[in-house]
């Protein structure tokens, strides 16, 4: 079997999927930052109870006097704190929850995905949360005795971070402010999912190498649980246990699929299937999609955008440009790789699993297809989306030209030299005057600028 080209290969990380799956909650950061808090406010305590403990072996009741009268002054603000704070989260939280509808209104349901993923939305909520925990935990710690002679403890380091805590989340307050209006203009959204599909397609990138025989496949083994969207596999668990059978492993749906108990989704080569046990938990299955290891899912995203604003109900053309933007720089990326399958492989460079991923004309037809079919009357972005083929057909040009040879670099123009015809097909039979057919198909790389 081949070797990657040196250190250019890059060994999956064993917890990739669990860190991703994390991402994809919201309970699990405010629920870490609870009991950070818990934990953070016993050792404040602790140095609380033996700074009063110092302070009485040296005699130092005068001083212990100055920190009793320092932390009842703390308490009135920190009364206030507690009090204002669940409210203060509910307000803001609310108010966030009508913006993300209305985001997810005008451009897509899946935008939501953005707010959940958000680290400063889950930072800021952990904080507010932690906040108000804190100062409930810190209130409960103060004595009513006031006897500098009687007391054994006086919550002054708690009262501390209770207000560095408080004016963190001023501070969090603004910057989440900030992120979720910006969440409401489109042109962040679409930066947003486009970066984040760039981002899949980078990291994919080394695992596109020269390929290896598979050998004859052997046996298939199918998925037990609840149907679903086919979210990830976890690639070092499954690379670590072909490893010590001999075999090689093939993903036999493509990441994204819609499986059902009993679909067959791994496949065996060269030599008999490892135990079931073995693959258990391998494959994750959940109710949508998800950008981790899913190619086509940025670019289901935007073509969904621009749907949504060509459609009657919105007629937005500015919007659908914008998408057809971030389509064609998606697009310009994934020219340069190979696609077709990831070959993962183990330490000595031994291919050991197979991932099929979409080729270069399956993400072509994702992106345009449906756009295509319905631009009809918005010449705007049938410009914008002209030029954008023709900017595609120069690189995807440049690219066949070094890798006449190359497995995977099949003609790559040919699928964007046939939505160019089908594009020009549909405004000529859509407009019916000559002047109109030329305008709508003179390239714009602003639409109309």
């Amino acid at each position: 079997m081949s070797t990657p080209q040196g250190s250019r290969y890059r060994r999956p990380k064993p917890l990739s999927p669990l860190r991703e799956h994390l991402r994809d909650t919201f309970w699990f950061a405010p629920a870490f930052g609870l009991a950070l808090t818990v934990l953070v406010w016993f050792l404040a305590a602790l140095v609380d109870s033996e700074v009063v403990s110092l302070l009485r072996e040296w005699g130092s009741y005068d001083e212990l006097g100055e920190l009793i009268g320092i932390a009842e002054d703390a308490k009135t603000i920190i009364t206030t704190v507690s009090s204002a704070m669940m409210t203060f989260i509910g307000v803001v939280f609310s108010i966030s929850l009508v913006a993300v509808q209305m985001a997810s209104g005008q451009l897509t349901p899946r935008v939501v995905r953005i707010f959940v993923r958000s680290r400063i939305t889950k930072l800021t909520f952990s904080v507010f949360l932690a906040t108000f925990v804190m100062s409930l935990l810190v209130l409960a710690g103060y004595e009513g005795e006031t006897d500098p002679r009687l007391v054994s403890s006086v919550p002054l380091v708690q009262s501390a971070l209770t207000m560095a805590m408080v004016a963190l989340s001023l501070v969090l307050f603004i910057a989440y402010v900030n992120s979720t209006l910006r969440l409401m203009r489109v042109g962040y959204v679409l930066d947003r999912i486009s970066r984040e599909a760039v981002a899949v397609l980078r990291k994919q990138e080394r695992g596109w190498e020269e390929g290896a025989s598979l050998g004859a496949e052997t046996a298939r083994i199918s998925y037990e649980g609840r149907a679903g969207v086919l979210r990830d596999v976890h690639i070092a668990r499954l690379v670590r246990v072909a490893a010590r059978r001999g075999v090689v492993l093939r993903l036999i749906p493509r990441i994204g699929d819609f499986v059902v108990p009993g679909t067959p989704v791994i496949a065996v080569h060269g030599g008999p299937a490892p135990a079931a046990k073995a693959l258990r938990h391998s494959v994750s299955v959940g109710v949508e999609r998800t950008f981790h290891q899913d190619l086509g899912f940025g670019l289901r995203q935007l073509s969904d955008i621009a749907l949504r604003a060509l459609s009657p109900a919105v007629n937005d053309p500015t919007t659908a440009v914008q998408a057809i933007d971030r389509i064609v720089q998606f697009l310009s990326v994934a020219v340069a790789l190979p696609l077709g399958a990831l070959h993962h492989r183990e330490k000595d460079g031994t291919v050991r699993f197979v991932q099929s991923v979409p080729a270069w004309g399956d993400l072509v037809d994702l992106g345009f297809s449906e756009i295509r079919t319905v631009l009809h009357g918005n010449p705007q972005v049938s410009r914008r989306l002209m030029a954008g083929l023709d900017d595609l057909v120069l690189l995807a040009a440049g690219q066949q030209e070094g890798h006449e040879e190359q497995e995977g670099y099949e003609d790559r123009c040919a699928p964007l030299l046939r939505h160019r015809a089908l594009l020009v097909e549909m405004v000529e039979r859509t407009a019916p005057e000559a002047a109109d057919r030329e305008f709508a198909l003179r390239p714009d790389r602003q639409g109309i600028g």
